[in-house]
């Protein structure tokens, strides 16, 4: 099973490896039997299938089942924290080591509230510390989100505060940093730049893997799009079947294919 010490030597700028993001232990198991030495948990996915909303730190229990039933299965994963769970770094540290202690191999931990808005970056710095210190040989990916909440601030000045919270995270014990957003080729390149340490970003529309390598990135999260390109699938199948004019994408896999995960 990947050890921390062997999911950090993945994250190599300039040549990415693509993080695909589970919901469940259905997804989780599909995707590592796929070939992916390693999976994410999607907050978002985690949240909704629980009936619960994202980002609003409710899914701490949630979350820890999910990776006891991945963790069982012994399929190495990351796993998003959203903001911690908690304001407590205490609280965040404490449940970080209690992941650790299940063999998960990383973290994701954001620094953007309930409200949608940035939160101080003393106060996301001193979370991400309380990891560092508790589970120190985890991977700890600190999300800044200057790219990905609203506001009217221009590219430059978006640039500028991801780079100033990323190196603060890094200073405080993060591994790495994770910039998520629609972000042009070029502002990427920038933010690889100015970020000393692996860079993380989501899957860029129309953008290749190997256009993201040569920007400087390290990692590639697929984040909720496989959780919503499975609702998608689900919906469009109703409405071909409605429509009486059902064909199965060849993509579908068979149920004796899924009977025989590992």
């Amino acid at each position: 099973m990947l050890t921390p010490s062997e999911f950090l030597d993945m994250h190599r700028p300039g040549d990415p490896f693509v993080l695909p993001n589970a919901w469940d232990l259905a997804s989780a198991r599909w995707l590592h039997a796929a070939g992916n030495p390693v999976v994410g948990t999607t907050s978002l996915g985690v949240a909704v299938v629980a009936g619960l909303p994202d980002g609003a730190g409710l899914a701490a229990a949630e979350t820890l089942g999910l990776v006891e039933r991945v963790t069982a299965a012994s399929i190495p994963v990351t796993v998003d924290l959203e903001a911690g769970f908690s304001d407590d770094p205490e609280e965040v540290g404490a449940f970080a080591a209690r992941l650790a202690g299940l063999g998960v191999v990383g973290v994701n931990i954001e620094d953007s509230g309930v409200d949608g808005r940035l939160v101080d970056p003393d106060r996301a710095a001193a979370k991400v510390a309380a990891i560092a210190a508790s589970a120190p040989a985890l991977y700890l990916n600190a999300r800044t989100d200057p790219f990905w909440i609203g506001g009217d601030a221009d590219a430059t000045e978006r640039h500028a505060e991801a780079v100033a919270r990323a190196r603060r995270y890094l200073d405080a014990g993060a591994s790495g940093v994770f910039v998520p957003g629609a972000i042009g080729l070029d502002g990427i390149a920038a933010l690889t730049g100015d970020i000393p340490a692996p860079v993380n970003v989501l899957v860029q529309p129309g953008v290749t893997l190997r256009q993201l390598a040569d920007a400087g990135v390290a990692r590639v999260s697929t984040g909720s799009l496989l959780f919503r390109i499975a609702l998608g699938a689900i919906d469009a199948a109703v409405h071909e079947v409605r429509d009486g004019a059902f064909t199965p994408d060849p993509w579908t896999p068979s149920y004796e294919t899924i009977t025989a995960l590992p």
